[in-house]
């Protein structure tokens, strides 16, 4: 299942009969809460989706509701789905399965929000001309969309998103045949493999079994946009609640907040979709980043968007079948020798580069790491294959690099 996602520019109209969608899907979803909610206390039974659903269309026929019907029936359903959705996960994590969530709450008025249209609303996609789309929603009726890629099967669904920053999208989840899949295109006769290491000085450290290797130095684009982030909020502390202008500062906030996920979200799947598309193999090693985020580089940790970077690159592997092998994070890659295997004990933060006590050889901490990334994944007989002295070439450190490195920490 992949996700295609487009701008999407209603005129005034439009707009307004959005945001009464938006509306009604709220207020639907807080029905279908608040009637579980009352049933189990008073019954201590749980509700099913199909007597909820029943009864979301009962409500319709009320004076009270009879406004629901100003819109289409489909994402109101949709939301009580969501809610069992919702429901199921929670109990799931009571249980131990998947990870900790909290129960439903009731949704609140915002600037953004979402609903939801499956193949019954009977919308449709038709391409206007290069980059430009029209999608036809049900009494919303014809929105623009920026189509510069075109949605490579007939989608099952498409949900029409608001932003805090007041932007809007479609997002399309397609279920394309797997034969139409394209495969990686790497450089080399033989397959081509990678090993990665993510870091906070520099985000990316790849080394890649052909010989090759690269650095990326890490954005740090929250930091960068701190000082502006910091004036939108205090404009926004000083407004009235409740007033036009406190609306229009809260605009300003969000939109600091999306330039810095757009600007990360840039860079990650500028390196992620590259390195799956180029190599059929990608070991890269498994972080707990909720753990690190409680330690004192949780700012920083945040900043460097791994999470994003790990997602973007697990969906171009199934894009373009690139095997993504996760290490161990408890394997002892930055303090082991890549060429002799030698564990050589913990090092530094700070150290960037270090001297193997058994070989001699002075290595750079990251890429030594992400070589050992591939010799962890089962990918040493492609280093072999190429030379004796490849994992000394890979692995080893560089005046001019360590120097580089040195220089970026003191910023």
């Amino acid at each position: 299942m992949l996700r295609y996602r487009y701008r999407v520019y209603p005129d005034t109209v439009q707009q307004a009969a959005i945001a009464r969608l938006f509306g009604c899907v709220r207020v639907a979803f807080n029905d279908a809460l608040a009637l579980r909610k009352t049933h189990y206390a008073e019954t201590c039974t749980h509700l099913s989706s199909r007597v909820v659903s029943a009864a979301l269309t009962a409500s319709k026929r009320t004076p009270e509701r009879e406004w629901l019907n100003e819109v289409s029936c489909i994402p109101l359903q949709q939301a009580v789905r969501d809610l069992d959705t919702a429901y199921k996960n929670f109990f799931s994590s009571v249980t131990g399965k998947g990870s900790r969530v909290s129960p439903p709450r009731f949704r609140k008025k915002s600037s953004s929000g979402s609903a939801r249209f499956t193949t019954s609303a009977r919308y449709s996609l038709r391409q206007v001309n290069t980059g430009k789309a029209l999608l036809t929603l049900p009494k919303i009726g014809e929105l623009h969309l920026a189509y510069f890629r075109v949605v490579p099967a007939a989608p099952t669904s498409v949900t029409l998103i608001r932003e805090a920053d007041g932007r809007y999208y479609a997002s399309f989840v397609v279920d394309p045949d797997p034969s139409t899949m394209i495969a990686s295109t790497s450089t080399d006769e033989a397959e081509r493999t990678a090993g990665l290491d993510l870091g906070l000085t520099d985000f990316a450290a790849i080394t890649y079994s052909d010989g090759t290797r690269a650095k990326f130095p890490a954005p740090r684009f929250y930091r960068k946009a701190q000082r502006k982030l910091a004036w939108a909020q205090r404009e926004l502390s000083r407004r009235v609640k409740g007033s036009r202008n406190r609306a229009k500062s809260r605009v300003k906030v969000a939109r600091v907040h999306a330039k810095i996920r757009d600007d990360r979200q840039d860079f990650t799947r500028k390196i992620a979709v590259p390195l799956a598309r180029e190599n059929q193999t990608v070991a890269v090693e498994t972080l707990n980043i909720k753990g690190l985020a409680r330690i004192r580089l949780a700012k920083s940790i945040h900043d460097a968007g791994w999470g994003a970077f790990i997602h973007d690159l697990t969906h171009a592997g199934e894009k373009y079948g690139c095997a993504i092998i996760g290490i161990s994070q408890w394997e002892p890659t930055s303090q082991t020798c890549s060429v002799w295997g030698i564990k050589t004990g913990r090092k530094a933060p700070d150290s960037r580069a270090w001297t193997c006590p058994e070989c001699g050889a002075r290595l750079d901490r990251d890429y030594n790491a992400a070589l050992n990334f591939m010799l962890a994944a089962g990918l040493v007989e492609s280093l072999n294959d190429c030379g004796g002295n490849i994992r000394l070439r890979l692995a080893e450190a560089i005046l001019e690099e360590t120097v580089t490195t040195q220089l970026m920490d003191a910023v």
